[in-house]
């Protein structure tokens, strides 16, 4: 089970020269790759190699890049997008991403596809603009009123910023919602070889606009089943189309409480789970008899990975898992890492242990263990010490 992945990943890239990139230069790379027709942002460290590499980028692909005066406007600019039928996205840090969740909210209550780059940095409030950090993991996942689930990919490598871009847009199309990539500042910022001829990209997905050729009366919101996509239509188009971000029934009628509203709102929940088992990717260094199962995701993974290295050349039993999609929780694919072990250490950069808090459930019976830091990289020899 060296890689548990569930997307049909093409290799579509012509072969090059390997190139030094960022991880943030390369989820530009991904989200170009991906159909991007739309960017606006507002430059903050460490997600402005993302803003600079869009603004630079973008226009040369007939595509529309702006910068915004603030991170709100920001956001609202590429939710206008997408409500025309654009590809869009944005990029910001901690800060910004705080001013951004009444809109992240619009976008959800709206079904209106929209990717954010969220580069982490330390915090609270202004943080450290240059200091690594993984602490905004509650702070992405349970940032709305109503406690919807925000899919959410956490790349490790410019590789996988790149790769998980793309996932990112075919998700937010194909289910019409707000998806997070949530990277940190050591990917981010850290210049690394890239080859470009290895590059793998999911392919690219658009949403389904509705047609009066199916026989239907056009509904703005309209399903039949609680977990379908309603088909789009764009502001401005053939049909009225009414986006609100008050509860609403299937037409975008403003209502309180009816059958009709409360489906809608279960069905933006449920249109999630129910793909929770496809969005699902977690990425196994197996090893056979393994007695402790060692989890982490982004800049951490890589730590982790040179400490099962050292660990199991010690005669140690330790299977490796680095967690890329971090929401919907692949329920499923860390039950299934964990088999046969009796201990399991969870490795983030934060204080408390937040992803550890969300899974911690999930393996009832096992010994659960963090390892965790503020203001500083978690080390190899940190993690050694937790595989006893």
């Amino acid at each position: 089970m060296a890689i548990v992945m569930v997307e049909n990943i093409e290799n579509t890239m012509n072969p090059s020269s390997i190139k030094i990139r960022t991880g943030n230069q390369m989820i530009a790379e991904g989200a170009l790759h991906a159909g991007c027709q739309f960017f606006a942002g507002y430059p903050i460290t460490p997600a402005s190699g993302v803003y600079k590499a869009m603004i630079e980028q973008l226009p040369q692909r007939n595509g529309v890049a702006i910068s915004a005066p603030d991170e709100i406007s920001a956001l609202a600019y590429c939710v206008g997008a997408s409500g025309r039928g654009a590809k869009a996205m944005t990029a910001s840090s901690g800060p910004g991403w705080s001013l951004m969740i009444e809109t992240v909210q619009y976008a959800l209550m709206t079904e209106l596809p929209v990717v954010i780059a969220l580069v982490q940095r330390l915090g609270p409030s202004t943080g450290g603009a240059t200091q690594n950090g993984q602490a905004d993991i509650l702070f992405t996942e349970f940032c709305t009123s109503g406690g919807y689930t925000i899919p959410i990919f956490a790349p490790s490598t410019p590789q996988e910023c790149f790769e998980v871009t793309t996932i990112a847009f075919k998700w937010a199309e194909l289910l019409r919602t707000p998806v997070i990539i949530l990277s940190d500042k050591e990917v981010g910022m850290m210049s690394e070889d890239v080859d470009f001829a290895q590059l793998k990209s999911s392919p690219a997905w658009y949403r389904k606009e509705f047609s009066t050729q199916n026989g239907k009366e056009h509904l703005t919101y309209d399903f039949q089943e609680l977990e379908d996509v309603p088909l789009f239509s764009p502001v401005g188009g053939n049909y009225k189309v009414t986006m609100t971000g008050s509860a609403h029934d299937k037409r975008g009628t403003l209502q309180k409480n009816s059958t009709e509203t409360l489906d809608v709102l279960i069905h933006l929940q449920k249109k999630i789970e129910a793909h929770r088992e496809e969005m699902a990717i977690v990425r196994v260094d197996e090893q056979e008899n393994a007695d402790t199962l060692l989890l982490s995701f982004g800049i951490t993974a890589r730590t982790a990975k040179e400490a099962a290295r050292r660990a199991n050349a010690e005669g140690k039993k330790v299977r490796n898992a680095n967690i890329i999609t971090l929401f919907p929780i692949p329920e499923t694919l860390l039950k299934e890492a964990a088999r046969g072990v009796r201990r399991i250490v969870v490795a983030e950069e934060n204080m408390t242990g937040q992803y550890r808090s969300v899974i911690q459930s999930l393996f009832a019976g096992k010994e659960i263990v963090g390892v965790n830091s503020v203001g500083k990289m978690i080390t190899p020899g940190m993690i050694m010490e937790a595989l006893v």
